[in-house]
């Protein structure tokens, strides 16, 4: 059996440059105008440069923008759940011509990122594409605050990414594209591949998920978010070493592979768990995990709002599938990790596992149980909690330092 099709039914489409193509074009983009982009719309460049946004070639349309959320798709009718869109402030939009090319600049170092033909500037109803894709427009929600501070002006058209943006240098072989994570399938064999997202170390919870895919399916690509979250959250760094050392001593070997993916969460749930099917497929996946509260944040979703919604799609709007799996946790009676569809005992007998549960645990310095998390896991996030704390002494010093 083959692996599924990218997304659109064609070919991988990345965007990135190379060669003399690259070369050239980099030396006509210093001379172009100059639109810095934000860190959501640099995780979306890089994406695209390197084929996970496929078929796109560019940022959206007001045509697709308003399809997307609307009625998940664009003005092509190709299924797309979450607008992806660049913005501007009004005085930098009014120094652009339309048809004509500007250079996306790096918010991080200044550098030129893409080249893009800007083939339209138009605002947006932002209440309404909080309001369809969010489902609120409570600014406390993260993705809702990114979008009503974005700029005044869209600019769509087709890009051409002269770089990714720093993250091969930051994260080296964890930044995989999708055309090495299909041959990295193809060589082990595999065509019915599960992704498991994340955003978070991985618990006992995680881990069962991802053991439960592994019985029905060839691997698990444990896919673990490397753009920016929300404060608190762990970084991709500390996460990656801590889900490396789960692997290593509780997976088979070849049944599992970590890798990790430029966007920042926009923590848009079910919606957003429909992104990630959609760009799992250009990665090669067959099936997504989709477990309690997917994508989510605060209490703005059900928990299971991310399962239901996959049952509202039109035939063929994806390939990749949802593996559906219920509430899971560790209980006392069963002696082991369950879920709500194969455990009878209640709530008394259960201990619910979170990530952020975990993170509250770790940065209290409170004793986290041995069914919550393995003690490998816990020693890496324990080392990066006391370096916080020992931060955080240091700059009390500095501050009383300087107070004098």
């Amino acid at each position: 059996m083959a692996l599924v099709n990218p997304h659109g039914g064609g070919s991988l489409r990345p965007l990135l440059l190379e060669g003399e193509a690259l070369i050239a074009e980099l030396a006509r983009a210093s001379a172009l105008p100059k639109v810095k982009v934000g860190s959501r719309e640099k995780g979306d460049i890089v994406m695209m440069g390197q084929g996970g946004f496929t078929p796109l070639d560019g940022f959206m349309s007001h045509a697709d923008w308003q399809g997307v959320c609307d009625g998940m798709k664009m003005a092509s009718g190709l299924f797309w759940p979450i607008p992806i869109t660049l913005s501007t402030d009004k005085a930098t939009a009014d120094g652009i011509k339309v048809a004509g090319d500007v250079a996306l600049i790096d918010p991080d170092d200044g550098s030129i990122l893409a080249t893009m033909k800007v083939t339209e500037k138009y605002s947006i109803d932002k209440a309404h594409e909080c309001a369809t894709v969010f489902k609120t427009t409570d600014l406390e929600h993260p993705g809702v605050k990114m979008v009503m501070e974005q700029g005044e002006v869209n600019l769509a058209g087709p890009i051409k990414v002269l770089s990714l943006g720093g993250f091969p240098e930051t994260y080296g072989e964890l930044l995989m594209s999708p055309k090495q994570t299909r041959a990295l399938f193809e060589s082990y064999g595999w065509s019915k591949v599960a992704a498991f997202q994340t955003r978070n170390p991985m618990h006992r919870s995680h881990e069962y998920l991802a053991k439960v895919a592994i019985e029905t399916c060839d691997g698990v690509l444990i896919h673990s978010l490397l753009g920016n979250l929300k404060p608190g959250d762990i970084p991709a760094d500390v996460r990656s070493e801590a889900i490396g050392t789960l692997i290593e001593n509780y997976f088979v070997k070849k049944t599992v592979i970590q890798a990790g993916y430029p966007l920042d969460m926009r923590y848009a749930g079910p919606r957003e768990a429909l992104l990630h099917a959609l760009f799992r497929q250009n990665y090669g996946c067959s099936h997504l995990i989709v477990g309690r509260d997917h994508a989510g944040v605060g209490s703005y979703y059900g928990p299971f709002d991310a399962h239901h919604i996959f049952d509202e799609l039109p035939r063929g709007a994806l390939e990749t599938q949802a593996l559906k799996i219920d509430w899971t946790f560790w209980c006392y009676k069963c002696g082991g990790m369950a879920s709500a569809r194969t455990c009878p005992h209640g709530e008394a007998d259960r201990l619910l596992l979170s990530g952020t549960k975990l993170r509250k645990m770790l940065s209290e310095g409170g004793d986290v149980p041995a069914e919550f998390s393995r003690p490998e896991v816990l020693e890496v996030l324990r080392a990066y909690y006391a370096s916080l704390a020992e931060h955080e002494k240091v700059e009390v010093k500095l501050s009383g330092h300087s107070a004098r």
